[in-house]
């Protein structure tokens, strides 16, 4: 089996933020962080070289593939910040209500933070945190 690439890391959540080159991105990247931060309880860590995540969970998928992965994350990447958010109820009304994304299973993609409506965000954050509590109980790290 495979082994999965984006792990924690000791990496510098600060010096990967501070490196981003642009700068709406970088500040929106430490809102995004106090965000998380706030509403997991968790302090930020790398993941591999580009995402910062929030506590962890270790999952088995029906196919046997399984891993650890952060509760929620986010990377600021160059074309949209993509926040990874596993898990919440009512996704379609939530994401309607969000502000302007792009979304996949379990991304949401923004260019700038002031496009989306953040208590919206917030009560993902803590909605997703709780699918992957009740989803996984015994792993959480």
């Amino acid at each position: 089996m495979a082994k999965n690439k984006t792990t924690e890391t000791e990496s510098s959540v600060a010096d990967f933020i501070e490196a981003v080159p642009d700068a709406t991105k970088r500040a929106d990247s430490y809102e995004i962080l106090r965000l998380m931060q706030e509403k997991t309880g968790f302090e930020p860590k790398m993941w591999g070289p580009s995402i910062i995540g929030f506590g962890s969970y270790h999952y088995k998928y029906d196919s046997g593939h399984e891993g650890d992965a952060p509760l929620v994350g986010f990377s600021p990447r160059s074309s949209a910040i993509t926040l990874y958010i596993p898990g919440f109820p009512n996704s379609e009304e939530r994401l309607a209500a969000l502000g302007k994304h792009k979304s996949s299973k379990a991304c949401v993609y923004i260019k700038k933070l002031k496009d989306v409506d953040i208590n919206v965000l917030s009560d993902m954050i803590v909605d997703s945190v709780e699918f992957i509590k009740n989803k996984y109980p015994s792993s959480l790290q």
